[in-house]
């Protein structure tokens, strides 16, 4: 599923698109993001072509995108091929969203331990989509290494 904006596409008509795919109805996407289910309304109807903060963080959890898609689809501006969902390999806890600032298109290595951010399957090598599950789509691999085979290949930390 290809989840980014299409060129000219408005918020309106993207978030109903990614909102179908993954075959949620609005009132499960409103609960999930946290927003009320009239301003989700507004938003897929067009009567609102702005997102809060809030709302933009919510709707990204929910919808599995990274927020900048919905910067993207807001301004009306493509995607760059750099804009995607990133994490850490080491303070990314599977099943959770990844923090913000990882998704920043600046961001390379994690705010918190330093380590380099990751935007694909170290097994296989393909973009990573969705973090709403710990496997790989295409390998079936785990985005994140178990603790046993990260401390074969990292040195021990010094004190």
């Amino acid at each position: 599923m290809d989840n980014t904006p299409k060129p000219q596409e408005s918020l309106a008509l993207y978030v109903k698109r990614i909102r179908t795919s993954l075959g949620i109805s609005q009132t499960e996407l409103a609960l999930i993001a946290g927003i009320h289910l009239q301003s989700l309304g507004k938003i897929e109807r067009a009567m609102t072509t702005k997102l809060n903060s809030k709302s933009q963080r919510g709707l990204a959890y929910a919808l599995q995108i990274p927020s900048e898609y919905l910067d993207a689809a807001v301004r009306g501006t493509p995607i760059g091929a750099s804009d995607s969902l990133k994490f850490c390999p080491d303070c990314w806890q599977p099943g959770t969203p990844p923090e913000e600032i990882w998704l920043l298109v600046r961001s390379q290595c994690c705010f918190l331990c330093g380590t380099r951010l990751r935007n694909s399957c170290a097994n296989c090598n393909e973009p990573i989509t969705s973090l709403k599950f710990r496997f790989c789509p295409y390998c079936g691999k785990t985005y994140k290494e178990s603790n046993d085979s990260e401390s074969q290949t990292k040195p021990p930390k010094k004190n």
